[in-house]
C-alpha cells in the first residue's frame, strides 16, 4: 500500500492527503461497482475522496469507508478525509444547512472534512438537474448567508 503526503491544513484539522480521489465520474457505473473501486483505492493507499451530492455517489463513498473499516483496512472513519460540496440550487441561506444533512445522511457519516460551494453560480433552488439550462441561474446570491449556513451545520471540519 502507499502512502499518500499530507499538507497542514488548519488548526481545526491538522492535515490533509496531498492526492484524493474524485466520485464524479462515477454515476456512469453501478452503485457496487462504484463502492468497490473507492474500496480498491482505499487497498492501495488512498484516504481522500471528493465527492457531492450531485454526483450521486455520497452512499458509495460511506458504504466503502465502512466496509474499509470493516476489513480493516482503515481503523475508523476518522483515517479518511471526505470533501463534499454544497450544489448550486442549495446556495439560499435556508437550505444550506438541510443540503449538509441530507450530505451526511448520504454518507452515513457524523461528519466530513471539508465543504465546499461546488461552484460560484446559484441556481432555482431545488433544481437538481445537470447540466442546468442557462435561464436557472441567478445573477447573483447572498455568498455571507451560504457561507453563515455552512459554519451553521457544525458538522465539517473545516
Amino acid at each position: 500500500m502507499a502512502t499518500i503526503p499530507e499538507v497542514p491544513a488548519s488548526e481545526l484539522l491538522p492535515t490533509m492527503p496531498r492526492v484524493g480521489m474524485g466520485t464524479a465520474a462515477f454515476p456512469f457505473t453501478s452503485s457496487e461497482d462504484t463502492t468497490a473501486a473507492m474500496l480498491r483505492a482505499i487497498e492501495l493507499g488512498y484516504r481522500h475522496f471528493d465527492t457531492a451530492r450531485i454526483y450521486a455517489t455520497e452512499g458509495c463513498v460511506g458504504e466503502a469507508v465502512a466496509e474499509a473499516v470493516r476489513r480493516g483496512l482503515i481503523a475508523s472513519r476518522a483515517d479518511v478525509f471526505v470533501t463534499s460540496k454544497i450544489w448550486c440550487s442549495d446556495l439560499h441561506a435556508g437550505r444550506v444547512v438541510p443540503a449538509a444533512r441530507e450530505t451526511l445522511r448520504n454518507l452515513r457519516m457524523d461528519y466530513v472534512d471539508l465543504l465546499l460551494i461546488h461552484w460560484p453560480v446559484s441556481l432555482t433552488p431545488g433544481n437538481y438537474d445537470f447540466p442546468f439550462p442557462k435561464e436557472e441561474m441567478a445573477p447573483s446570491f447572498d455568498m455571507e448567508g451560504v457561507w453563515r449556513g455552512m459554519e451553521e451545520s457544525e458538522k465539517v471540519r473545516a
